[in-house]
């Protein structure tokens, strides 16, 4: 009995973000259904800014999912309808914006700060290793030997 409980509650955890989208959004047309919440994965919150507007529950997620679909109904391709949201909110509504204008900037910044610190490490093992310990005088040899007798 404790196991099914356990076994439920997990699944209802896992589901969870799948409430998000409410009965009354959901298209009739099961094709139509399909795109949009393929489109609503792709798309951005821009509330709650990490999840896509199919897992949030804050109004304008909700304003944007009616949007995709009322686009979709209209007859607009995945693309029209991407474009469309885009031109309203900007680029940042997308997960995986393309790399031009502004955010080429973003996406090369990444691999830029990786290759300068790889840089600076490598020149500071190079010139550590270049380091010598400076030799000790006949009067600290001695008494490094005494302290190693003992």
């Amino acid at each position: 009995m404790r196991h099914a409980f356990a076994l439920t509650l997990c699944l209802a955890l896992l589901a969870a973000p799948a409430w998000a989208v409410k009965p009354d959004e959901i298209l009739a047309d099961p094709a139509l259904e399909a795109r949009a919440r393929d489109l609503s994965r792709v798309l951005r919150c821009p509330v709650c800014q990490s999840e896509n507007i199919d897992d949030s529950n804050a109004d304008l997620a909700r304003d944007l999912r009616l949007l995709v679909r009322e686009r979709l109904v209209a007859g607009d391709s995945d693309d029209e309808v991407i474009a469309f949201v885009v031109a309203r909110y900007g680029e940042y509504v997308l997960f995986d914006p393309p790399a031009s204008g502004s955010t080429l900037l973003l996406w090369l910044a990444g691999p830029a700060m990786l290759l300068g610190g790889g840089a600076m490490a490598l020149l500071w093992l190079r010139k550590r290793a270049q380091i010598q310990p400076a030799a000790l005088s006949a009067e600290e040899e001695a008494r490094l030997q005494e302290i190693l007798r003992k």
